[in-house]
């Protein structure tokens, strides 16, 4: 919340309110160019409709031939127009069109006892030069008394020009109003674009601020966080939200992976430095015993010669056995190919008859049973689970060896009829160097037939109470593992 609050106090440097000062400004522009190009357009029209009927008029009165009294008349009707309408102090509005008859000196021609209207001698003020205007085939603007017109003249065959003025001040006006209601209207669509942009922009950014606040969560030490769904998410972030959990979970697992590893890793060098001693320690008091003379009965050197080789012998084997699990657990590459697994039970049990010649033998492994396998390994693996069997059991003990085909499976299991194990002691059994009750032999044994079986693809359980004796089921995949 400390961050979401910083962000807030920095907030032209957040990404929703660039967003939104970017729609801002993009529509913005977008008004301004749409009015000005509307309100161009709309005044050439305008302007084009004025100067159209300005050359209608114009050419009528080029081709229709009026008279030196027509003339006069129509410049009477003009001043008349004039007067009676808003060029004097009548109250009523201004008429639109103006026109003036324009002597040889460009001054207003006045007609019997009607005068030009002060507007009609402004209007022919502004022309400056009325035979140029007549010669020139396109309107001007002109500004009459501070309002504008659009004019044009005819010059007519006595040198006399007629001035015809169109005033275009409700134009002008129309087009002011059309700018202010543009404007203001842009500025209500502004405000409220950048309104529903801001609140929009926020609740779409709101899986981001999840992802960030996630993010420092896992910083601080809580890799069991994760970024919770949006309420309505969108495609691009509800990705991004999934590839970002499946990446926190990839982390975690790797974390507790190596924390896990770690720690077998530091119990693993503890116990064996703990096996390593003991015959060390042996070995090296034989020897000091040898070296200081205090072993003068041949008898006495004879036992103590029998006891270092049996200590060097069970280092060699500590040695051999660390090595393999650490061949295990580097994942080596399997020699698989088709094994009778059958011959290889009946085998073993063979040799543990010759090895324990009173100890009942049962074996369910008849015809043959073809897996892809390792045969090191399961000779391994039978050798391991025999061996447990010979040194943590009585001679006496009866032992069976079955073995079937299941489901695209093959189950081998080695059971005896031994004093078995307590639960806590059956959850343990697979841990290296453990050993129940503080047994003979090394502890590494049943580790070892659990690394070859994963590495086989497969898998180990034991079935054990006390009393009941021990049941060990190895199953592997009839076409092998990697």
């Amino acid at each position: 919340m400390r961050r979401r609050r910083a962000g807030h106090r920095h907030g032209l440097h957040s990404l929703r309110v660039q967003l939104t000062l970017a729609n801002v400004v993009l529509l913005s522009l977008g008004i301004v160019v749409a009015t000005a190009v509307s309100l161009m357009a709309a005044r050439f029209y305008l302007l084009d409709k004025v100067d159209t009927e300005l050359k209608a008029s114009r050419t009528s009165l080029m081709t229709a031939g009026f008279t030196m009294r027509q003339i006069e008349s129509l410049s009477e009707l003009g001043i008349a127009l004039d007067k009676f309408g808003g060029g004097s102090d009548t109250g009523l509005p201004s008429p639109t069109v103006l026109y003036v008859a324009v002597g040889r000196s460009g001054d207003p021609v006045p007609l019997g006892a009607l005068r030009p209207t002060p507007r009609q001698r402004a209007l022919a003020a502004a022309v400056g030069d009325p035979v140029a205007l007549a010669a020139d085939e396109e309107p001007r603007d002109v500004r009459v008394q501070g309002e504008p017109f659009r004019l044009v003249g005819v010059r007519l065959t006595d040198g006399t020009v007629v001035l015809i003025g169109t005033s275009t001040g409700a134009l002008q006006e129309g087009m002011g109003k059309a700018l202010r209601l543009d404007l203001a209207f842009g500025t209500l669509l502004l405000a409220a674009l950048a309104c529903v942009t801001l609140f929009s922009v926020r609740r779409r950014m709101r899986p981001l601020e999840d992802m960030v606040e996630t993010s420092s969560a896992i910083a601080e030490g809580d890799l069991t966080a994760r970024v919770p769904s949006s309420r309505h998410p969108t495609q691009e972030v509800e990705q991004l939200r999934t590839a970002l959990n499946s990446m926190l979970h990839q982390v975690e697992s790797a974390h507790r992976t190596r924390e896990r590893s770690a720690a077998q890793l530091r119990r693993f060098v503890a116990d064996a430095s703990h096996e390593l001693r003991t015959p060390l320690a042996a070995i090296r008091g034989y020897l000091q015993l040898y070296d200081k003379g205090m072993l003068q009965d041949p008898a006495e050197r004879q036992r103590a010669w029998d006891r270092v080789l049996a200590e060097t012998d069970r280092m060699g084997r500590l040695v051999d056995e660390l090595l393999t699990l650490a061949r295990l657990d580097q994942r080596p590459e399997l020699r698989l190919r088709h094994v009778d697994l059958s011959r290889l039970v009946r085998e073993a049990a063979g040799d543990l008859r010759v090895q324990q010649p009173q100890r009942p033998v049962d074996v369910d492994a008849d015809g043959a049973l073809l897996v892809r396998a390792d045969e090191a390994g399961l000779r391994q693996v039978l050798g391991n689970l025999l061996g447990n069997v010979r040194v943590h059991t009585p001679a006496e003990v009866p032992v069976r060896l079955g073995l079937e085909r299941a489901d695209g499976v093959v189950r081998l299991c080695v059971a005896d009829a031994g004093p078995g194990l307590a639960e806590e002691d059956a959850a343990r059994v697979f841990d290296r160097f453990f050993r129940a009750g503080g047994g003979a032999g090394s502890g590494l044994g049943l580790a070892i037939v659990q690394g070859v079986v994963h590495a086989h693809g497969g898998e180990v359980a034991v079935r054990t109470a006390p009393g009941e004796g021990l049941a060990v089921t190895v199953t592997l995949p009839e076409r092998g593992g990697g």
